[in-house]
């Protein structure tokens, strides 16, 4: 984190909700007192194709607003972009990698070719499947990032998935996500 600056690069496909991810732990940031920016950048646009965005989170204003180059965190919501996308590039030494993937933290490792840093993995599509019975895995890897950095609280991002989509989703979906946030502070696994 350069000069109490965080940078979160989500990676993800059009529909799996990388850009809904990286807005909600900025708007929980704000909610918490913090400065925050959330921006999305398409390539094509739609579902299914590559697409990133960005999160800073910051106890002071933050004067950048362009693309993360070098980020402390990374986000991948489809395991297929490991090979097909740069998503280790930039990343520092001591960064942090999230993947959606059934894979051991070791064999993404193995496949990004990264020698330092903390690798997380959890099958988020599964949890997202088995909880909100659609394969949008954002509110869980939303969930992993906060137990694996604490960079927000659960309890915040539930109340956001309350603010976000109560009215919008049946009481069965919200406590769905609910329950995918939860499973996602149990589920994640790290090296």
């Amino acid at each position: 984190m350069s000069e109490g600056l965080l940078e979160i690069r989500w990676h993800g496909r059009g529909g799996q909700g990388a850009k809904t991810a990286a807005a909600m732990v900025a708007e929980v940031a704000v909610d918490a007192g913090k400065y925050a920016q959330a921006a999305p950048e398409y390539g094509a646009e739609r579902e299914g194709a590559p697409i990133r965005a960005y999160t800073r989170i910051s106890d002071r204003p933050i004067r950048v607003h362009d693309a993360i180059y070098y980020p402390d965190i990374v986000m991948v919501l489809d395991d297929t972009l490991l090979v097909s996308q740069s998503v280790g590039s930039g990343l520092s030494e001591d960064g942090i990698v999230l993947v959606n993937t059934s894979k051991t933290p070791a064999q993404v490792r193995e496949v990004l070719g990264l020698k330092g840093g903390k690798i997380y993995t959890i099958d988020a599509t599964k949890i997202a499947l088995e909880e909100i019975k659609r394969p949008i895995p954002n509110t869980v890897m939303t969930g992993a990032l906060c137990k694996v950095t604490g960079v927000v609280e659960a309890d915040h991002i539930k109340e956001d998935i309350d603010k976000k989509l109560g009215g919008k989703l049946s009481e069965d979906m919200l406590k769905g996500n609910y329950r995918a946030v939860e499973r996602a502070f149990e589920e994640v696994k790290g090296e």
